[in-house]
């Protein structure tokens, strides 16, 4: 364990250190982040890949006292540097990405253009690619016994970690803060787009027992149809019928006890940042008007620590990078949020 009697949480943080300043090696830390440096499919807004590094920044402005889970850093935090071949990877196929958007939004037919038809194909399999790495990364750590965050990146990143969480649980639940369902098949061609992580996730890893989507309010017929035909595995808390709950007399505090009755008692939080109000991460991927406050869903993830049930892992995605790196600090803060709600979850005597 690293030898903190010269630490002092109080003082300003130091670049030297890791992330939030904090004195740990990957080797001390219970909790390790893997920051992945893809954006290949975005469909608007590009600039995710370069968040981890932008939050890597941001993060020594974060004060380490946090009342609901105090202390919860000591046992150590520690994010890896962004592997820069897959930073390269992703950005020589997001040029070929955006090529191939700009045609089909023209109405052109892909397989009538071999530069198209072989631009798809290197997308998909690259996609392929970055499924593998992660889920041997995340699997590699997991099987050392450490906690695991995934830092993106947009959205289509965790895939290979919810396949390694698959493999340690044989039944858990994922619960989604976004703005979008992220129910597509294989959106514009692409088989393993940011906007199909969750059809993606429970076609292929029949240990997902549930999905419990909160904040939804960007999303197509296609995708409600496989919401209304999941048999109760997918349950979506629109963010219009939120609000219109509460507009009628509902608390927010109802309608948690409520999100938190419908999860299992393993689950994974996949947190893409444009769940929140769009005045928090101006510069995510795809922004929606409407969402949360921050502290809203703070308030959702502490009553889930408070039920017992069980926090195993955790993914930010859709974090912009900015001039002024506001989205940066908001992304910081609510990866400082999760860090301690995965380590506070896993009491380290058990």
């Amino acid at each position: 364990m690293a030898d903190l009697s010269t630490f002092d949480p109080n003082s300003v943080g130091n670049p030297n250190n890791n992330i939030f300043g904090l004195p740990f090696s990957e080797e001390e830390a219970r909790l390790v982040i893997l920051p992945i440096p893809w954006e290949v499919t975005v469909s608007y807004n590009a600039g995710t890949s370069r968040a981890p590094d932008h939050i890597f920044t941001a993060s020594l402005q974060v004060d380490l006292f946090d009342p609901e889970y105090k202390d919860a850093w000591k046992q150590g935090f520690f994010m890896r540097s962004p592997d820069k071949k897959i930073l390269m990877k992703s950005d020589y196929l997001r040029k070929e990405a955006e090529l191939y958007i700009n045609y089909i939004a023209q109405g052109d037919v892909v397989s009538s253009n071999k530069f198209m038809t072989k631009s798809l194909k290197e997308i998909n399999q690259g996609s392929l690619f970055l499924n593998d790495w992660v889920y041997e990364q995340t699997s590699a750590l997991l099987k050392k016994g450490k906690l695991v965050g995934l830092l993106g990146g947009d959205h289509s990143t965790p895939f290979g970690y919810f396949k390694a969480i698959g493999e340690m649980y044989p039944s858990f639940g994922i619960l989604q803060i976004d703005a979008h369902c992220d129910l597509r098949d294989a959106y514009e061609g692409f088989d393993y787009s940011h906007a199909s992580i969750m059809y993606n996730a429970l076609q292929h890893i029949p240990a997902i027992q549930k999905l419990v989507q909160v904040g939804i309010r960007d999303y197509c017929e296609d995708e409600l149809n496989v919401i209304n035909n999941s048999n109760g595995r997918v349950v979506t808390y629109f963010d219009r019928n939120i609000k219109h709950r509460q507009y009628e007399g509902e608390s927010w505090k109802t309608i948690v006890d409520e999100i938190v009755s419908q999860l299992p008692e393993h689950i994974f939080i996949s947190f893409d940042i444009d769940g929140l109000d769009p005045k928090l991460c101006p510069h995510t991927g795809t922004p929606v008007q409407g969402g949360f406050e921050a502290e809203q869903v703070f308030y959702l993830l502490h009553k889930i620590y408070l039920s017992g049930k069980r926090i195993i892992g955790f993914d930010l995605n859709e974090v912009g990078v900015s001039h002024d790196e506001w989205d940066e600090n908001v992304g910081a803060r609510v990866l400082y949020k999760l860090c301690n709600l995965l380590t506070a979850s896993n009491p380290a005597n058990e």
